[in-house]
């Protein structure tokens, strides 16, 4: 299939524990290992590390973390929620963060907060026509930057998001104390001058 048959549309907050029915789990083989240079004075150095015995990473598995709790954690007045759908079939969803202080202080810029492709359409360009249209409505709304997390045990995104134009803006070795072999990996898209 082609991205020729996937429609990708603006849904609302109600609809969120349908866009969760497309799984956020993937296969962890491979970890970028972030390794610090001369005590973190000489940078940080990815390397990427294939794991010995793989295992699988559901971002949805904590039950406060899934996508239909996110309206009692934050304000999502203004965020984006987008569907992506064949026919009568959905697979996939975006959504981007926008005026949620408790995320960002910074007035310039949005966050992608979750993209998700079902298992049986991805590599078939649907994650890029996700990313695209929230990139259009970040703009739109005026952000000059997209945020982008994700952590070093997610290889493939991080190589999605490199391809794409995102730059690596920070890493985060130490950014989720219940998580010590993972990394944070901030990613950042420049949207354009604004005006």
């Amino acid at each position: 299939m082609t991205t020729d048959s996937c429609r990708v549309r603006r849904e609302s907050a109600a609809q969120l524990a349908e866009y969760a029915t497309v799984p956020s789990a993937f296969e962890v083989r491979e970890v970028l290992e972030a390794v610090a240079l001369d005590g973190g004075l000489g940078g940080i150095q990815l390397v990427l590390r294939q794991l010995g015995a793989p295992y699988r990473k559901d971002y949805d598995a904590e039950p406060s973390h899934r996508p239909e709790r996110w309206c009692e954690r934050f304000d999502v007045r203004h965020w984006l929620f987008l569907g992506a759908w064949r026919g009568s079939e959905r697979i996939g969803g975006a959504v981007v963060a926008w005026r949620t202080p408790e995320l960002t202080t910074r007035t310039d810029t949005a966050l992608l907060w979750d993209l998700r492709v079902a298992p049986a359409a991805q590599r078939q360009g649907v994650g890029t026509r996700l990313l695209a249209a929230a990139e259009a409505w970040a703009r739109g709304q005026g952000a000059r930057w997209l945020q982008i997390e994700t952590q070093n045990v997610n290889v493939p995104a991080c190589r999605f998001y490199a391809a794409r134009g995102c730059t690596l803006g920070a890493v985060n070795r130490f950014a989720y104390p219940s998580l010590p072999e993972e990394s944070e990996l901030l990613w950042i898209k420049d949207l354009g001058a604004v005006g």
